[in-house]
């Protein structure tokens, strides 16, 4: 079975790149599973219910999905397995765009929407910045001009990462995406396998449920600002 790890700042586009894809690996005879990763809430596995697709959602509550992610990926590859899946694609929303679940040797996508400001790329961690593959979505509703700039400052960003435009809602560039993409690893386990990156965590006293605010609160690993 191959894995797919998909992230992206909320609303970005990604369950709807994720519906294009799959379609087009349908279309091939590929039986796609999905595994949906978010905090308190999601409704997006109805879309792929919808679809006939086999899908899973882990809330992760309290804890920051992707280390929550990090802690089930396994359980999920085994429920993929189980489930004679060819593909499993993960989708994460990485919520303070430093975090995502990329792992070495495994297909990674970023998905960043035009629509975000040129800065953006450069505002986005490794999530962006170690993906083999970041996705534009709503390059529709902007100009040719402005795609190209935002273009230009992902490859600044993160120079190795193939580009790739894909309209979510008609589905433009989703069949090539999807060929790009059966060409991963097809792996049994993930045991042994590292993290691109070691994700930050602040170990605090709000991290332990302290709400109450003031020097004498602030315990562990802090860091304050410098005013000028």
């Amino acid at each position: 079975m191959q894995l797919i790890t998909v992230a992206g700042p909320p609303s970005s586009g990604k369950t709807a790149v994720i519906i294009n894809v799959i379609a087009a690996l349908h279309r091939k005879g590929r039986k796609v599973g999905v595994i949906k990763m978010d905090c308190l809430q999601a409704q997006d596995q109805e879309e792929y219910k919808k679809r006939s697709i086999p899908v899973q959602v882990g809330l992760s509550g309290n804890l920051c999905p992707d280390h929550f992610f990090v802690s089930n990926i396994q359980a999920c590859v085994d429920w993929g397995i189980e489930q004679k899946l060819d593909m499993l694609i993960s989708e994460s929303a990485g919520l303070c765009n430093r975090c995502s679940p990329h792992i070495k040797g495994i297909t990674a996508l970023c998905v960043i929407d035009n629509l975000m400001g040129v800065n953006t790329p450069k505002k986005i961690g490794p999530m962006l910045k170690l993906a083999d593959y970041v996705i534009v979505t709503k390059g529709d509703v902007v100009s040719q001009a402005e795609r190209e700039i935002f273009a230009f400052r992902i490859r600044q960003a993160n120079p190795k990462a193939i580009i790739m435009f894909v309209n979510g809602i008609t589905g433009q560039g989703a069949p090539e995406l999807a060929s790009l993409l059966q060409k991963a690893e097809p792996i049994s386990s993930l045991d042994q396998r590292r993290l691109r990156f070691s994700m930050p965590a602040a170990l605090c006293s709000y991290c332990l449920g302290e709400t109450r605010i003031g020097k004498d609160y602030q315990m562990g690993n802090n860091r304050l600002m410098k005013f000028e």
